[in-house]
């Protein structure tokens, strides 16, 4: 028997993945979540298809004795925690703040009214749809919460098809559906308190409340720098595959056991866990990507799929239970609508604006069925009460795609939302919005030192965690300076300093503190620098006494540090015929960047506008070519060359950044960039494509701009060749 019951726990999850996914595949190519899919899946497999037509088949697959389903519920029961650890980690509570008050009118309409709606309707539903009609206040906390929480993944779904991410009303839809999700929570949380008690007693509803409370003070001052510090040092310290994973896993656990030890449900634990996670400075995007995949593949289509097993669309058949149903989906559309659409109009919106708001917020999906799941499984809902919420879910989320998309195709945009999402879309375009982690080697030179403050300037504008490691005598420090703070260390903070001063009063904003780590135990090797290297840092930035040997190439010291990243390098390098000292930047001074269209030269120039902001120096843009002479005014060539100044201009823009643009296509791009320089420019910060081969090798060009300057050069080099790639292209040659 034993290992009958594993070949048909076997069988049931490939039925559920098979039918789930591939109704979701459908149901996306025509415009619907994929999560109905999933759920209609496991509708068509349980008793209201499958089990009506074939019903051996389906009890032998799907049987309800204790040995099957503990372990398909096992694997729904994980599931949950982890749909609520990726729903929290989607959720953005700084897009929240950036809002403001019109989320949270919409959002206190939006559940108080739908809410209000299902509580009344539980109190007057017959005896015969509650297993234990005692239990009415619990169950009118779950069905008031099922018809009043929005599906944040259902309604950004629509909102990102429809562009409307960026605009005003789309960040206020999805800002009031992430704070309706939070509250749906916090009232489960509650509700499962007074379902254990058995009863509404006050002393100990009071004594839940202020432990959720005090959980969730905790969770984000002394839980959110602890579960940043576990991320930060699992990726550090362990050397084995997805060990951040494993810790983000525990994390949850161990939150949830937390929430579940004060008598509330292990959910609420799971979803304050992703939030923390999804605002972790480092790796986030790439959690994410690795977390989803199996949520996606795997636990989604069972839970859903599950759930929809548990839905009989047979009962429907009975003409009373048919009229609630229709009843509980014409209470939860016109509730949730009214609520949104009054919480719009309060917010100051117009007609057009409330309507579209009313609309998204209508759609339910996810959540519901989560929380009516949690609900039979506490047996505080019946199998039917179960199956008419399961059904107005399917109808309310299957209609709400194609009524928000013909709302939010009445709302044209108007000039100074279109300015501002186009300067959203230049940061995503961006190189150092981007970066998400700096690795800075530098030493004590003067070079290392300016290096430093580079790093600084580049991390702080957005509090981008930095990792240095600096050399003594050629080899990595083992020792903390005899007295005082490191001076690389200092001039890192400098930089960093200044750089969120002027970001932060440019965004009016509040800009993280940058969090420093200097690598001190390190062993003095290349193979540590290259371990260090490979935990996942955005860019390497490197600044040496000597980088170049007498010849003109990089030095073998500088190949062995940077063999081992893969990633954007950013070399600070003097020029040949440089006297040494490094400039300061200031106002007034003048940074050149060189492009000729290509994605590294737009990659410098936005590095030198990151640079430039705190100081507000100026930029020289000078667009190079390899041409001999000049293109015409009105060829191709020129409006190409004009494009790309255009878009760094308009870059240039969003940093708030004075810019100078030239055009020099009769001269050699060395010999055009050694002229400029002589004019008075204080760096020179160039895009540059590093070469296949073991050593560093970024092109003539930039070997002979080092060669004929007289001062910094930064190259900021684009990811390596993989070593792979290498090989079958030296074969090929």
């Amino acid at each position: 028997m034993g290992g009958s019951a594993e070949g048909t726990f076997v069988a049931e999850i490939v039925l559920l993945l098979l039918v789930g996914r591939g109704l979701g595949e459908i149901f996306q190519r025509y415009g619907q979540p994929a999560i109905m899919g999933q759920l209609i899946g496991g509708i068509l497999l349980g008793p209201s298809l499958f089990g009506w037509l074939w019903p051996e088949a389906q009890q032998l697959i799907f049987s309800t004795e204790p040995a099957h389903r503990s372990m398909l519920d096992a694997v729904s029961q994980l599931g949950i925690l982890l749909l609520l650890l990726l729903t929290g980690m989607e959720t953005d509570l700084r897009l929240v703040r950036r809002v403001g008050a019109a989320c949270f009118s919409i959002s206190i309409t939006g559940v108080v009214v739908p809410f209000a709606c299902g509580f009344a309707l539980a109190q007057l539903l017959p005896d015969s749809l509650l297993p234990d009609p005692k239990q009415r206040l619990v169950a009118g906390l779950f069905l008031g919460t099922a018809l009043s929480i929005s599906s944040v993944k259902i309604v950004a779904m629509v909102v990102r098809e429809m562009n409307f991410m960026r605009r005003n009303l789309g960040q206020v839809i999805i800002s009031s559906a992430i704070i309706e999700d939070t509250v749906g929570w916090l009232i489960i949380a509650v509700a499962f308190g007074i379902a254990t008690n058995g009863s509404l007693q006050m002393l100990p509803l009071i004594a839940t409340v202020a432990e959720v409370a005090l959980f969730m003070v905790f969770s984000f001052t002394i839980g959110r720098r602890l579960v940043f510090a576990l991320i930060r040092w699992s990726n550090d310290s362990f050397r084995s595959e997805y060990a951040v994973i494993t810790v983000i896993l525990i994390i949850m656990g161990v939150m949830a056991l937390i929430t579940n030890l004060i008598g509330v449900h292990t959910v609420l634990g799971a979803f304050v866990a992703g939030i923390l996670v999804g605002e972790s400075p480092i790796l986030s995007d790439h959690i994410e990507g690795q977390l989803r995949g199996v949520i996606t593949a795997l636990f989604m289509p069972v839970f859903f799929g599950m759930a929809g097993l548990s839905a009989d669309l047979t009962v429907l058949t009975d003409p009373t239970l048919a009229l609630l149903t229709l009843a509980l989906v014409a209470i939860a559309s016109v509730g949730k609508f009214g609520g949104a659409f009054l919480g719009g109009r309060l917010a100051g919106m117009s007609l057009k604006e409330a309507t579209a708001v009313g609309s998204a917020m209508n759609a339910r999906g996810s959540t519901e069925v989560i929380v009516a799941s949690i609900g039979l499984s506490m047996n505080i809902l019946s199998h039917n009460l179960f199956t008419m919420i399961v059904t107005m879910a399917v109808i309310t989320t299957l209609a709400m795609p194609p009524m928000l998309r013909w709302a939010l195709g009445r709302l044209p945009i108007n000039d100074t939302e279109r300015q501002r999402v186009d300067r959203e879309l230049l940061d995503e375009r961006g190189f150092v919005p981007k970066l998400e982690r700096l690795l800075v080697l530098v030493d004590d030179s003067p070079n290392g030192k300016f290096t430093a403050y580079l790093a600084g300037l580049v991390g702080g504008g957005s509090g981008m965690p930095t990792t240095l490691l600096q050399l003594k005598d050629g080899e990595l420090s083992r020792l903390p300076p005899a007295k005082g703070p490191d001076r690389a260390v200092k001039e890192v903070k400098k930089g960093a300093a200044k750089s969120a001063k002027a970001v932060s009063k440019a965004e009016d904003a509040p800009v993280d503190k940058v969090h420093l780590t200097a690598r001190s135990e390190l062993g003095a090797t290349a193979e540590t620098i290259a371990e260090e290297a490979r935990k996942g840092f955005g860019l390497l930035v490197v600044g040496l006494a000597t980088m170049l040997t007498d010849k003109g190439s990089f030095t073998d010291a500088l190949n062995d540090m940077t063999a081992g990243f893969d990633g954007p390098l950013c070399l600070v390098l003097n020029g040949t015929r440089s006297t040494g000292k490094m400039p300061v930047l200031k106002a007034g001074t003048t940074i050149l960047v060189p492009v000729n269209g290509t994605e590294v030269s737009r990659r410098a120039a936005d590095f030198a506008l990151a640079l430039a902001r705190p100081h507000r120096a100026r930029v020289k843009v000078l667009y190079v070519s390899q041409t001999t002479k000049g293109s015409r005014p009105g060829s191709v060539s020129h409006r190409r060359e004009e494009a790309v100044l255009k878009d760094i201009v308009d870059l240039a823009d969003r940093y708030g950044v004075s810019v100078e643009t030239a055009i020099r296509t009769s001269a050699a791009p060395n010999e055009a960039i050694a002229r400029e320089v002589a004019k008075g420019i204080v760096m020179v910060v160039m895009g540059v494509t590093q070469r296949p081969g073991d050593e560093l090798f970024f092109g003539d060009t930039a070997m002979a701009v080092l060669a004929g300057v007289d001062c910094p050069v930064v190259l900021l080099a684009s990811e390596r060749v993989k070593h792979a790639a290498n090989s079958r292209e030296a074969h090929a040659a």
